[in-house]
C-alpha cells in the first residue's frame, strides 16, 4: 500500500486520479453495516406490518440504485460501468436490527470500494427513513469495507482478529 493521498498532485492540488494507464481487471468489493433498533422495531420488520411497505425489499433496491450514483456523490469518484451489484439484508436479533451487505463488481481500470460503501450506506439510510416514525432512536453504524480484489494493489480482507494498519 502507498502512503501517499493519490486525489493531491505534487502541488497539493485536487484532482481525479487519472487510471488511464492502469490495466482493466476484474473488480470487487463487500462493504457491511447495521442498523441496531428497538426490539419492537425489529418485530415491526419481522412481521412486515411497517406503514411504508416491505423494508427490507426497498432498502436492498436503494443500495443498489446508490452503487450506480456513487460518482455523483463522492467528488472525486470515476463514474464506472457496473457489473454486477447485490446488497442483502438480514435480521440480527442479537443487535436486535439489520445487518447489511453489499457486493459490486465491474471490470475496469479502478475498484468498486466506494460504490460498496455507498450501497451499504444507503440501504441504512433507507432502513432509518423507513422505521423512523416507530422508532428515532435508530443507530447506523460499523459500515466498513471487507474485501477487495482486483488492480495493483490486489486483494485485501478484513481480518476481524487483528487491527488494520493505521
Amino acid at each position: 500500500m502507498s502512503d501517499k493521498l493519490t486525489h493531491f498532485d505534487a502541488d497539493g492540488r485536487v484532482n481525479m486520479v487519472d487510471v488511464s494507464g492502469k490495466k482493466t481487471t476484474n473488480r470487487l468489493a463487500v462493504a457491511v453495516g447495521q442498523v441496531r433498533m428497538k426490539s419492537s422495531t425489529l418485530e415491526l420488520v419481522q412481521g412486515g406490518k411497517p406503514k411504508k411497505g416491505d423494508v427490507v425489499t426497498i432498502s436492498e433496491i436503494a443500495g443498489v440504485m446508490a452503487t450506480k450514483r456513487t460518482a455523483d456523490l463522492i467528488p472525486l469518484c470515476h463514474p464506472l460501468p457496473i457489473t454486477g451489484a447485490k446488497v442483502s439484508i438480514t435480521i440480527d436479533e442479537k443487535l436486535p436490527g439489520l445487518s447489511v451487505t453489499a457486493r459490486v463488481k465491474t471490470t475496469g481500470q479502478t475498484g468498486v470500494e466506494m460504490e460498496a460503501l455507498t450501497a451499504v450506506s444507503v440501504a441504512c439510510l433507507t432502513i432509518y427513513d423507513m422505521l423512523k416514525a416507530v422508532d428515532k432512536g435508530m443507530v447506523i453504524e460499523n459500515i466498513e469495507l471487507l474485501e477487495k480484489s482486483g488492480g495493483k494493489s490486489g486483494t485485501y480482507y478484513k481480518d476481524p482478529h487483528r487491527p488494520q494498519d493505521s
